[in-house]
């Protein structure tokens, strides 16, 4: 007897209905991928990447973790981002967090979950460095909002400085990171202005999105 029968019977159902609408679906998957995107984002799982953006498997390049937080220490992300930058040659890294993030609320209300917390600090670091920012707000909704687009702005920041990148727009090589979040009550995406496509874009692009938000 299987476990978790209805998980294998959806997956059946998906796969009879991709043969249906395409009957080579999978034989192209098969070939290879070629993505232009990497997708870095929360490990929530009301936040499905390739579903949010309408792609097709095989379009997206996805590393998620908790809070979409990119550690220049974390070699799991720096794999994948090695691997999508040097090997698949994507074209765009996308950071999307998203409101409502449990990652992030643990960061303000300094709620200890266990072993989580050692990687929680990273949103708490972001806190504390706009400490000035985050004490201006009152309202408890807008203040959390506020550390969520923060944290995306850092963490778009922490890959533009990562070597993969930096070699990446040192060869030339056409490579765009972005800063987005996700509304979970609407599905609907929003794009923090910071988009950056070269090394000399990083501190004036980065310094106009925080000033958005003071």
């Amino acid at each position: 007897m299987k476990y978790l029968q209805d998980l294998f019977d959806n997956n059946i159902s998906w796969a009879d209905d991709k043969i249906a609408e395409d009957p080579d679906f999978f034989h192209k998957l098969r070939d290879q991928q070629s993505p232009e995107y990497l997708w870095i984002g929360c490990s929530d799982s009301r936040v499905p990447a390739n579903e949010i953006v309408g792609l097709p498997p095989g379009e997206l390049f996805v590393h998620r973790n908790v809070a979409n937080v990119v550690v220049h220490t974390d070699l799991n992300c720096l794999s994948v981002m090695q691997f999508a930058v040097d090997v698949l040659k994507v074209k765009h890294i996308i950071v999307c967090g998203h409101y409502g993030c449990g990652g992030v609320k643990a960061a303000i209300d300094n709620k200890r979950l266990g072993l989580t917390d050692n990687w929680i600090q990273h949103i708490k670091d972001v806190r504390s460095k706009h400490q000035g920012i985050m004490t201006a707000i009152n309202n408890e909704k807008f203040k959390h909002d506020t550390l969520c687009e923060l944290n995306v702005i850092e963490q778009v920041l922490n890959v533009c400085n990562t070597t993969i990148v930096q070699d990446a727009w040192a060869r030339q090589q056409k490579l765009s990171v972005h800063g987005w979040i996700y509304a979970i009550n609407d599905g609907v995406l929003r794009d923090l202005d910071i988009c950056i496509d070269n090394a000399k874009e990083i501190k004036t692009t980065y310094t106009k999105s925080i000033d958005r938000l003071q």
